[in-house]
């Protein structure tokens, strides 16, 4: 599978090689990759460059070192392109606000699109999101992860595949922050209402309405974090609703 380094930028060399058998589904997510060693023989090249071409495949979210335990691809064939695009659009410099702005550009399109294509099961697969969220906020709860689900789901339905690859970028690098975002119940509560009146639009093939409401959604989570900042709180950057 992986042949000998000739190129002056041996560790780029790696990094491509093994990103190739990750795209190419070669390397499969969960699959272990072999040892440092291992791939220092089989490319013939030092263990550091190896180590470096690792960093590298590490920094783009397509692998993981465990303590002890090796390396293991985190990504499937498909999902390789997302990753790096997440990788890409953010640093620990840029600020949740910014996330904000391209949302408020972004997904009040999705959700017109949503308006305009949604099926019957698209709609009983929206509401059974919804139904989560509902046991989420009567527990109390804030459910990152259902949240995420409904913008998803939206994205997915809007047939728009970019799109749906933008959002996709945007949950995975905010889910991968540190820190405490608003996970309150009241952030629970608020977001429900948001994702109710979308769907409501949604299943109302209300194009307009549905861009509204996303629009509204964003912009009252959006002060939510604002007024979080003002006080100080530390802040989770995930993505919410």
């Amino acid at each position: 599978m992986l042949k000998a380094v000739i190129k002056i930028r041996a560790s780029e060399d790696v990094m491509n090689q093994i990103a190739a058998l990750i795209t190419g589904g070669t390397l499969k997510k969960g699959d272990q990759l072999p040892s440092e060693r291992e791939l220092s023989e089989t490319c013939k090249v030092s263990r550091a460059t190896v180590r470096e071409a690792i960093r590298s495949l590490e920094s783009r979210g397509m692998i993981e070192t465990r303590q002890g335990n090796g390396t293991y691809v985190l990504v499937s064939g498909d999902n390789v392109g997302v990753s790096q695009l997440a990788a890409s659009l953010m640093t620990e410099r840029d600020e949740l606000i910014d996330i904000f702005e391209i949302r408020k550009i972004i997904e009040p399109s999705i959700a017109q699109l949503a308006a305009k294509y949604a099926n019957s099961k698209d709609i009983a697969e929206l509401e059974g999101i919804l139904a989560q969220q509902r046991m989420g906020v009567a527990a109390g709860k804030y459910m990152a992860e259902t949240d995420a689900l409904f913008h998803l789901t939206l994205a997915r339905i809007s047939k728009n595949r970019i799109l749906s690859r933008l959002v996709q970028a945007i949950v995975e690098l905010l889910s991968n922050m540190e820190g405490e975002y608003l996970a309150t119940a009241s952030r629970a509560s608020k977001s429900l209402q948001g994702h109710a009146k979308i769907l409501d639009a949604v299943a109302s093939e209300d194009c307009v309405a549905a861009r509204h409401a996303m629009i509204d959604h964003l912009n009252k989570v959006e002060n939510l974090f604002k007024d979080k900042r003002k006080g100080g709180g530390k802040c989770r950057e995930v993505f919410e609703e």
